[in-house]
C-alpha cells in the first residue's frame, strides 16, 4: 500500500486533491472499486471516475480535475499509468542462469556470455547464440541456426535448422520458424513434395505471437523484416518477403511468394492469396480476402477485398437488402396488376 503522494512523485506528476490517501491496488475503470487507482483519457472516461468507487485517477492536463476527488496530473497518461502499475505488479527479472543441466547443447554450438538456455531446452549442432539472450524450457533449435543478441525463446518454440534471427527478436510460445513449405508436386500418383531447401530470416526487433509459423522458402529465404510485429496465430507461406515495421493481428494467413511493403497493416484474418504484392503503408480491414496486389497507401477491406469508401457502400446497401425485396416484390405486384388490367382492356377493345 503507498500513498497517493509516493505515487506522484514515482511518475512526476502533480496531485490534486489529497495525496494521503492510500493506494492497495491499480484497475481499469471497469474493475475500479475503494483503495484503488485507475487512469482517465479523455472528459468521458474521467466523468465515468466520478462516478466510480475508485480513490484516486490518472490524468492528462488537458482536462480539469475536480478537487474534491484526487487524481495525479501527468504528461502522458498511458505511460504513467504503466510505471504505477509495475509498482503492484512488478516483472520477473531473470538474471542471465547459464545453461541447465537438463538442457541438450551440442559442443559444437557457440554460446556467447550472458546466455540463458533453461530445462529442456535443445541446441543442435553449429548453433550459434549471442549474448543476453534466453532460452526457455523445451525449446528446440535445429543444425547451424543463428540466434542475435538480447532475444527471447519462449517455451515450446522450435528453430528449424539454418534459420537466421536478429537482435532483440521475441518469439512468444509455440512460435515454429523455417518450417517446410506447403508446395508439392501433383502426379495421377499422388502429391510429393516440392524442394525445401531454402530458410527463413527474421531481422531485429521483430516479435512473433504466440503458435505463429513461418515457412522456410524454397531456395532461397522467407525474410520477416526488421521491427515487424505479428500477433498469436499468424501463418506466413514459403517465400514471402514482409517489409519492415509491417502489423499483423491475430490469425493473418499470407500464402507464398507474397510481398509486402514497410509499415503494412493487417487486420484479424486476413487472408492473401499467393504472389500478391502489397505496397507501403497498406491498411486491410480484419477478415478481408486479396487476390490481386494493393499500392501504397491504399486502404482496402471485404471479400474480395475492394477500397475501404466502396466496401463501406456495399456493407450498408447489403443491410438494405431485405427492405429492398420488399419493395421489389411490392413494384412487381403493381406492375402485374398493371398488365393484367391492360390485357384485360385491349381484349374489351378487340372484341368489340
Amino acid at each position: 500500500m503507498r500513498q497517493l503522494l509516493e505515487l506522484a512523485q514515482h511518475v512526476n506528476g502533480e496531485v490534486v486533491g489529497s495525496d494521503q490517501i492510500r493506494i492497495s491496488d491499480v484497475a481499469t475503470l471497469a474493475n475500479s472499486r475503494a483503495g484503488s487507482i485507475t487512469f482517465a483519457t479523455s472528459e468521458k472516461n474521467y466523468e465515468a471516475f466520478l462516478a466510480s468507487d475508485a480513490s484516486a485517477v490518472v490524468v492528462s492536463r488537458d482536462i480539469q480535475a475536480n478537487p474534491s476527488r484526487s487524481a495525479i496530473v501527468v504528461e502522458n497518461v498511458t505511460a504513467a499509468f504503466t510505471e504505477i502499475v509495475k509498482l503492484y505488479r512488478p516483472q520477473i527479472l531473470r538474471e542471465p542462469s547459464g545453461i541447465h543441466p537438463t538442457a541438450v547443447v551440442s559442443d559444437d554450438a557457440i554460446i556467447e556470455d550472458g546466455v540463458s538456455i533453461h530445462a529442456g531446452a535443445v541446441v543442435l549442432d553449429g548453433v550459434r547464440i549471442g549474448s543476453g539472450t534466453v532460452i526457455f524450457p523445451n525449446v528446440t533449435v535445429m543444425e547451424n541456426c543463428q540466434i542475435g543478441s538480447n532475444c527471447k525463446l519462449f517455451p515450446n518454440c522450435v528453430l528449424y535448422e539454418n534459420t537466421v534471427v536478429g537482435d532483440r527478436v521475441v518469439l512468444h510460445a509455440g512460435a515454429v520458424v523455417g518450417a517446410w513449405g506447403f508446395g508439392y508436386e501433383s502426379s495421377r500418383q499422388g502429391h510429393r513434395i516440392s524442394a525445401q531447401l531454402g530458410n527463413v530470416v527474421l531481422e531485429d526487433d521483430v516479435e512473433l505471437g504466440a503458435n505463429t509459423t513461418i515457412d522456410r522458402g524454397t531456395f532461397d529465404s522467407t525474410v520477416i523484416g526488421e521491427g515487424t510485429k505479428m500477433d498469436d496465430q499468424v501463418m506466413v507461406g514459403h517465400n514471402c518477403r514482409i517489409g519492415k515495421h509491417n502489423l499483423f493481428c491475430s490469425q493473418v494467413g499470407i500464402a507464398g511468394s507474397c510481398r509486402t511493403g514497410d509499415f503494412v497493416v493487417m487486420g484479424g484474418q486476413v487472408g492473401l492469396g499467393d504472389h500478391l504484392t502489397i505496397g507501403d503503408r497498406v491498411s486491410i480491414g480484419a477478415k478481408s480476402g486479396l487476390m490481386h496486389d494493393v499500392e501504397s497507401g491504399q486502404r482496402v477491406m471485404g471479400i474480395p477485398a475492394r477500397p475501404i469508401r466502396q466496401a463501406m457502400q456495399i456493407l450498408a446497401l447489403e443491410s438494405r437488402l431485405p427492405a429492398m425485396r420488399k419493395e421489389l416484390q411490392q413494384l412487381q405486384k403493381k406492375y402485374d396488376q398493371l398488365v393484367e388490367s391492360n390485357d384485360r382492356s385491349i381484349s374489351r377493345k378487340d372484341a368489340a
